[in-house]
């Protein structure tokens, strides 16, 4: 059976992006057998994001988001999502959507969760910074040693899943108002990637990278602050691995007690 797809495309003032991004995504989505949907997630944007997602796919679902920081939109892009088949996907241009057939053979393969893979054999970047390369290389290598994995790419954006792995992520309630307007509340920002890749890994998902070739911004600037966001998902790392032993350590107890009542 081929998968309904359910693409989720965050989005902050890419309007200009999105008459682009919309159809091209579109084209794509009509040569793939089945009905599927694109949701639009917007964060409040002020350049007429919502108005061109509406006039230039007509059919796509766009939703405003409750709360700031593109975590907040994947995790609202999940909650509405009807598809067989989760897909992550960004307005500004640099995903192909000519290479979502490759994430949803790794999935029908056999794999729970497609990765994207800008540094797999096969994959490449003509936007990623010296800086961002490097602050990534160092990431992927501190998640990798944290949780055992072998990740190439830790922080990137394009990625699958099939939707009933969504509990898995157990993500912040995407509908919960603000505590504070000033700040991106923590799981809500640029770490969204770090915390479904750790958190797959975590519950012993299957995993499988797909070559990526990430393309250059259309128009605009990224609303990504390397430093900034790089510590973020430090933080996301840290807090993750602690959030691993202390399920291990509930888990081992809990075998612990359930031997103990079995032995008398």
């Amino acid at each position: 059976m081929t998968p309904t797809l359910s693409v989720v495309v965050p989005t902050l003032n890419e309007a200009q992006n999105l008459e682009v991004v919309l159809p091209e995504l579109a084209e794509v989505l009509d040569e793939l057998p089945g009905d599927h949907e694109v949701i639009v997630v917007d964060g409040g944007s002020v350049d007429g994001t919502v108005e061109t997602a509406r006039r230039v796919l007509p059919d796509a679902e766009v939703v405003e988001q409750a709360r700031s920081g593109k975590g907040n939109a994947v995790a609202t892009g999940i909650e509405q999502a009807s598809g067989d088949v989760v897909v992550m996907f960004d307005a500004d241009g640099s995903a192909d959507p000519a290479e979502i057939p490759h994430f949803v053979e790794a999935l029908t393969d056999g794999a729970d969760f497609a990765k994207g893979s800008r540094f797999a054999e096969g994959g490449g970047s003509a936007d990623i910074t010296p800086v961002r390369m490097l602050g990534n290389a160092f990431l992927n290598q501190t998640a990798n040693a944290a949780f055992g994995t072998r990740f190439t790419d830790l922080c990137y954006g394009y990625n699958a899943f099939w939707a009933d792995m969504a509990p898995v992520l157990d993500l912040p309630d995407a509908d919960a108002p603000p505590t504070d307007d000033s700040t991106v509340e923590w799981g809500d920002g640029f770490e969204i990637e770090t915390v479904i890749n750790v958190r797959m890994a975590a519950a012993g998902a299957e995993i499988a990278e797909v070559p990526s070739v990430e393309r250059e911004r259309l128009y605009g600037e990224s609303n990504l602050h390397a430093v900034r966001d790089g510590l973020r998902v430090l933080r996301t790392i840290v807090v993750e691995r602690l959030r691993l032993r202390a399920a291990r350590r509930v888990s081992g107890a809990r075998a612990a007690t359930e031997q103990s009542s079995a032995a008398a």
